[in-house]
This record gives structure tokens, sequence and C-alpha cells, in this order.
């Protein structure tokens, strides 16, 4: 016993404690992590594709990202790992190229500079430098027996602080936003929750299912037809806070009014 409890206080009993540690966490991650959904990658596209998308990348965002995606410090964030799914998002919506500098990106749909099949090349090039999240599948888009009032509580949940209830919109920090929902292809919105553009956070599908993403499609484009109205003056459809706002400074110029009338009449 002496012998083993000797064993046991050498220090080479913590190293092997440690590597055995480190190669039982690194198997539990290689196992549990999330895989990128099924759509369009590098694993569906042909090499012929990856080429040409490659002589695109270096033609039109090699200054900003790197002419092997690697990224430029202060200019442009890596490429590794992003995804087909973010470049289509960012490329489809106008985002990139960037027009200029900016706080924060817009879409701009008369700066797409590029065609279905370019999108789709260099989507497929960036997503051969590191697998990230794919072009989700068309089944997820067609919103057929989709849920609008799961997608409405979703929504309500991981959306609507930041683009309010109705989905138009609103104001983060430091001259952020949070862009409007509306008129939004349902691609580009199930994209956007895949890969989390600007400020937004990442949903994948430990987060929100490939379902209650397009339950919240669904939603959104119920509200976009009018069905989240519910009579009175829209201001905006800002929403609650909004109907808040007009209601308080009705109200308390109504209050000082009459506080005043009050006062002279005593008088």
């Amino acid at each position: 016993m002496s012998s083993l409890a000797a064993r046991r206080r050498s220090p080479l009993a913590l190293l092997v404690v440690l590597f055995l540690g480190l190669c039982f966490t690194g198997t539990a991650y290689a196992a549990l992590q999330p895989s990128a959904a099924p759509g369009t990658s590098a694993a569906t596209v042909s090499a012929e594709d990856i080429a040409a998308g490659k002589k695109l990348f270096q033609g039109n965002c090699a200054t900003c990202h790197g002419a092997n995606g690697e990224g430029v410090p202060e200019v442009g964030p890596s490429m590794v790992g992003v995804g087909a799914a973010a470049v289509d998002f960012q490329v489809s919506t106008g985002r990139m190229p960037l027009a200029e500098p900016d706080v924060q990106a817009s879409r701009n749909m008369a700066n797409v500079k590029f065609t279905a099949e370019e999108i789709t090349q260099l989507a497929a090039y960036v997503d051969s430098l590191g697998p990230g999240p794919a072009v989700p599948d068309e089944e997820w888009l067609d919103l057929e027996g989709a849920d609008i009032a799961a997608g409405g509580a979703a929504y309500r949940t991981n959306c609507a602080m930041c683009h309010n209830a109705s989905g138009t919109g609103g104001a983060l920090t430091r001259g952020k936003f949070a862009p409007t929902l509306m008129n939004v292809e349902p691609v580009h919105i199930y994209e956007a929750m895949l890969t989390g553009p600007q400020s937004m956070p990442v949903f994948n599908d430990q987060n929100l299912t490939p379902q209650e993403k397009e339950n919240i499609i669904a939603f959104l484009k119920y509200a976009e037809d009018g069905g989240n109205a519910h009579g009175g003056a829209g201001i905006g459809s800002m929403g609650p806070a909004g109907d808040a706002l007009f209601v308080w400074t009705l109200g308390i110029g109504v209050m000082i009014a009459a506080a005043v009338w009050l006062g002279r009449k005593a008088a």
C-alpha cells in the first residue's frame, strides 16, 4: 500500500491525470459538437465550383479578408469556419462587398454584385476553408405546416427585445441597429439565425431547432401580411413601447393642461 501511495504522490501521476483528462475532453467534444445543418456546402458542389469561387474571392474579397481567407487585422475577419450560409446571407443581401466603412453593414439589394450561381460558388469556396453553417434546405423555408402561434412565442422570447414585437427593427448601442424583418426572404432570416451577423447572437440547432426557426419565419410573414395588427393607430408598427409612449405623451399633456386650467379657475 505504501508503494502505491508513493506512486500517487509522484509528479508523473499529475501529468498522467492531465493527459487522460484532455483526451476525454477532446473525445467528448468531437462526439457532441453540433454538426452543420444539411444544405449547400462544399460537400455538395463540384471542384470546379470551388475553383471558380476562389477566383471570385481573390478578385473581390481578398483585399479585406486575405488572399486565403485568413483575415486582415483591423480590416476584415477570417473567413475560415464561417460557412456557406454566412456568405450567402452577406452577399445575397448586398451587405458585402461593403460599399464603404460604417458602423454596421446594411441590407442593400441594389449592391448585389453577383449572380445566384456565383454566390453559390463563392460560398462553396469559403466553406472549403473550414466547414460552417450550410445554406438551409428548402424543407425549412416553404413554411408548410409551420406553427404561427409557436413561432410568435419563440420570436417574443428570443428576438423581440431587439427587433421589437412587430419585427420592424430597433436601435441598439453605439449607432448599431436591429434591422427590420419585413419583406426579407425566408432564407435570409434563417441564415441570420444560423450565423449571427453584426450584433445578433447565433441560434444554432441546439438553441432553436430547424422547426422552431421555420415557425418564427412563418410568424414574421404573418405579421408582414398584417396579421399582428390589432386595430387602432399603427404608429409605425413599433409595438407596445411605441403605443405606451404615445399614450403617456398625450396623457401627461392632458393632465398638465387640466392642472393649469384648474389652477386658474381656483384663482
